[in-house]
């Protein structure tokens, strides 16, 4: 059997398990309704948490560094792909989230992989993270070649007793802020407690966190954490800001070590200049309009509400990730499927996205839904099998 043989057994294996995934092409920007197969129909799967992702100043903002600074950025940042709408940005993040300074990735999966392989304590030493974080994290970990550990969900006594009966001098803890599948918040200020009193790097993924918590600042804003408590800050601009590209901040000295290190940085083309410049309008609009976030706790209360009324069991998040595990692949499909005959997309999630026998439609909300949008949502639930 050749290789390519192998991979249509492999991909018939998916299927039959209903674990193969496909893509929908969108034919509109995104928004709380786009266009799907010639139709418009209710978007609730977008991580477009405040309703930036097609906001005209953003557009504008994006034109405007097109205009100014062209498409592609030519280089990595250490060659010289490093612009002045990069710089701004960066300076703009690190006084947003009272850090020492910011420093900006093509991607998350980037900046992830970049904190992890550069930071990390190398194969002396131990990284230990959440058993849900992201998949980037656990990438990274890999990378590293550390001995890896992986504690219970959000169990920050678990961690204790892996650090505690660790030998090894140098460790690094990884969480997310809120879980992207779950919806969930970390117990950063236990396990702040816990880095703390074993001399440990803790590092916080809060890509769903920033901009929607808080006042904006994030997970560790609303917790009231700060760098000394939790010296490292990743997050996203392609959420909560409407743009694309990642950030991390945190203090001088590690900071100047990921531009030393970080393979991913050092050998990845730079985020195009006129996307820092959409990020950086992005930032303001958190600044400038906080009813956005106010409009989007509105919209998550309305939404638990009314799935409590119709029996559907929901975890006790409060974030704008709202997901209904459903048990089987099959039963997550066909959840779907259903919603959207109704004119609601919602995509199935499934293994090895999220643990065995707990597919769901992960439900997430928007500061850009109307009232009758979630009315709509909840009236298509009550009409497929609970």
């Amino acid at each position: 059997m050749t290789r390519i043989q192998e991979f249509v057994e492999d991909l018939a294996a998916l299927q039959a398990r209903d674990l193969r995934r496909s893509r929908r092409a969108l034919e509109s920007a995104q928004g709380p309704v786009v266009r799907l197969q010639g139709r418009a129909v209710l978007n609730f799967c977008s991580n477009d948490y405040l309703g930036l992702a097609a906001d005209p100043r953003l557009i504008a903002a994006l034109k405007d560094g097109a205009d100014r600074y062209g498409v592609g950025s030519g280089a990595s940042q250490l060659v010289c792909g490093h612009s002045h709408a990069h710089a701004a940005l960066e300076q703009e993040l690190a006084a947003y989230t009272g850090r020492d300074r910011a420093i900006v990735f093509a991607s998350g999966y980037l900046a992830n992989l970049s904190l992890v392989t550069a930071l990390g304590p190398g194969r002396t030493g131990l990284i230990v993270q959440d058993r849900l974080c992201h998949a980037s994290l656990i990438d990274g970990a890999i990378l590293a070649r550390a001995r890896f550990r992986r504690y219970p969900h959000g169990d920050a006594g678990a961690l204790e007793n892996i650090l505690a009966r660790s030998d090894r001098k140098q460790k690094l803890v990884l969480t997310d802020g809120v879980f992207s599948m779950d919806g969930d918040i970390a117990p950063v200020t236990e396990l702040a407690r816990v880095c703390a009193a074993h001399d440990t790097l803790l590092a916080v993924d809060d890509a769903h966190g920033f901009g929607v918590l808080g006042s904006g600042g994030g997970t560790l804003e609303q917790l009231g954490l700060d760098q000394s408590q939790v010296p490292v800050l990743m997050a996203t601009f392609g959420k909560a800001l409407g743009a694309y590209g990642a950030f991390i901040a945190g203090p001088e000295a590690l900071l100047e070590m990921l531009i030393q290190r970080a393979r991913p940085y050092i050998y990845t083309t730079a985020l195009p200049p006129a996307l820092a410049l959409a990020a950086s309008a992005g930032l303001e609009l958190l600044r400038a309009e906080p009813w956005r976030r106010e409009r989007l706790r509105e919209l998550i209360g309305r939404f638990r509400r009314g799935a409590a009324q119709l029996g559907w069991p929901l975890p006790g998040t409060e974030t704008a990730i709202q997901p209904l595990i459903l048990g089987s692949a099959r039963r997550a499909l066909a959840a779907s499927e259903a919603l959207l005959r109704r004119g609601v997309l919602v995509t199935a999630i499934r293994p090895p996205t999220v643990p065995e026998h707990t597919s769901r439609l992960r439900i997430t909300l928007s500061a850009a839904h109307e009232d009758s949008h979630v009315d709509r949502l909840l009236e298509a639930l009550a009409e497929i099998p609970g």
